[in-house]
């Protein structure tokens, strides 16, 4: 995906974020570090553009949530920051690619943790499919049919320098989506 189509699949995540909601209202998204997070702030940045309402963003660390937190290497947890209640919200949880669902079972498990929302909702900007869990996203960028060799990299200018979106074959080559 080039740095125009990932705009453009954010705007109509925005757009399909608000009808399906009926607006802004009582709504707030909830990034997964590390990408899920500028993803969350710039829909919400756009969704407040069309409604003249702020709509709340956090963000998530899920490293304690993981199912797999024993069998990792030791890796960094960083902050999460959820500075409003979440109790009677329509959380929308935010990541960057959807793959066997784990991560978004972990971050279910903590926004459980901290009240208890109207309803959770899930936008992600690649969809590849290979569930291990029963999630399905609500809102999806781009679906990506991909083997389980195959591994999609989102790139985005708050992390990384620049905004784009590849499949690497292996340590074969990459491909723009």
């Amino acid at each position: 995906m080039t740095p125009d189509e990932i705009r453009r699949a954010l705007t109509r995540i925005g757009h399909e974020i608000l009808e399906r909601n009926g607006g802004a209202q009582d709504l707030v998204l909830v990034g997964i570090r590390t990408r899920g997070y500028p993803l969350a702030s710039r829909i919400a940045e756009m969704i407040s553009g069309f409604e003249t309402m702020n709509v709340s963003v956090g963000a998530l660390d899920i490293g304690l949530y993981r199912d797999d937190f024993f069998s990792r290497p030791p890796q960094f947890i960083g902050a999460t920051d959820i500075p409003f209640p979440v109790d009677g919200r329509a959380v929308v949880l935010v990541d960057d690619v959807l793959f066997t669902g784990r991560s978004i079972r972990a971050a279910m498990d903590q926004i459980m943790d901290l009240g208890r929302p109207k309803r959770i909702q899930l936008a992600v900007l690649v969809d590849r499919g290979h569930r291990e869990v029963p999630i399905r996203p609500d809102y999806v960028g781009k679906n990506v049919p991909s083997s389980f060799q195959e591994q999609v990299r989102v790139r985005l200018q708050e992390t990384d320098g620049y905004d784009g979106v590849v499949i690497s074959h292996g340590a074969i080559s990459s491909v723009n989506l």
